[in-house]
């Protein structure tokens, strides 16, 4: 059985790739990533178990060949965070819906048997309801958002359309380890572990009351196998804990050190909470891992998060001036 992962070299790609590498069944793993965020040293430890292939999926290419003869497609590959996308919406066009309008033609070409899309939660916006259901109305706040939601949008219509089978989870907040630690500023994990390691403050946006579903990416692996099993197609479906923390209790389960507070930022939800039920329904999935255990793996691979860039005050304040000025 042939398996493709697009950004299998990324955070939550490459942990689809090393799980299906475990599995008893002998799996053929193409990995396609063009390591603009990926890196080679994710897929290190299982390298000779996959077949790497370095290609831009927003231009045309010998990369579609891979897809022949292929079972599942986990299109994993997208830019992410929200500061670059308001600089250069361009590149986040060309990578999240370009790139997922040449993978899905790749798959009905080759008659794939499914596709399972990463879709982002950042779809909802700031919603009405909590637990947000996946019925609730969609309100991208900045072109990331709105890139992850034409790709799924994409993936939708090409399911009805060609009857390319499809699954789409609308990801919240995934943490572990091999999460992005680039320059740009983004995900509060890494931020918080690079200033532990520094033994410097946590910088806590806003009172550091506001909620995150945190949920931890065996969990989210899980989610996407049982996704290519189940007999499902045309699905939209939350995976997330369902049990949103403060921000300030993540504070507290990383480190007890001192912490610095930051001017709350716009467009940002004071919540994020996944009703799961769907997910629990459809594909028989719940989450495993409690944040306090995560936390605590990650803290002992906290080497991980070595070379992260550390961020203070000064340096957030600049990386996230698009953000102050466009979503006033």
């Amino acid at each position: 059985m042939k398996i493709i992962i697009t950004g299998g070299a990324g955070f939550i790609g490459s942990h689809i790739a090393e799980r299906y590498t475990k599995l008893s069944r002998n799996f053929e793993i193409i990995i396609l990533d063009n390591l603009s965020t990926g890196r080679l040293e994710n897929i290190e430890s299982f390298k000779d178990k996959v077949t790497f292939v370095k290609c831009d999926l927003s231009k045309k290419g010998k990369w579609k060949s891979y897809f022949k003869k292929a079972s599942y497609v986990f299109h994993i590959a997208s830019l992410a965070d929200i500061v670059p996308s308001i600089e250069k919406p361009e590149d986040y066009f060309e990578s999240n819906v370009t790139s997922t309008l040449n993978v899905l033609e790749a798959c009905r070409k080759y008659k794939c048997k499914k596709i399972i899309y990463a879709a982002s939660s950042s779809c909802y916006g700031i919603p009405k309801k909590y637990p947000t259901n996946e019925k609730e109305l969609v309100k991208p706040m900045y072109p990331y958002a709105l890139t992850k939601y034409l790709g799924e949008n994409l993936i939708m219509h090409w399911n009805k359309v060609y009857n390319i089978p499809a699954v789409s989870l609308r990801l919240f907040n995934v943490y572990g380890t091999r999460s992005r630690t680039n320059s740009t500023y983004g995900a509060v994990m890494g931020v918080f572990f690079a200033q532990k390691l520094s033994n410097k403050p946590l910088t806590i946006v806003g009172s550091g009351n506001q909620k995150r579903d945190f949920i931890y990416i065996s969990d989210v692996v899980d989610a996407f196998i049982l996704a290519s099993k189940k007999n499902i197609s045309g699905e939209i479906i939350n995976i997330g804990s369902g049990k949103p923390r403060t921000i300030k209790e993540l504070a507290n389960l990383i480190c007890s050190n001192k912490k610095s507070n930051l001017p709350k930022r716009p467009g940002e939800p004071d919540c994020t909470w996944a009703n799961i039920y769907k997910a629990n329904k459809l594909l028989g999935w719940k989450p495993k891992v409690k944040l306090e255990i995560g936390v605590n793996h990650l803290i002992k691979n906290i080497c991980y998060w070595k070379n992260a860039p550390v961020w203070n005050r000064r340096s957030i304040k600049k990386a996230t001036k698009s953000w102050f000025k466009h979503l006033k």
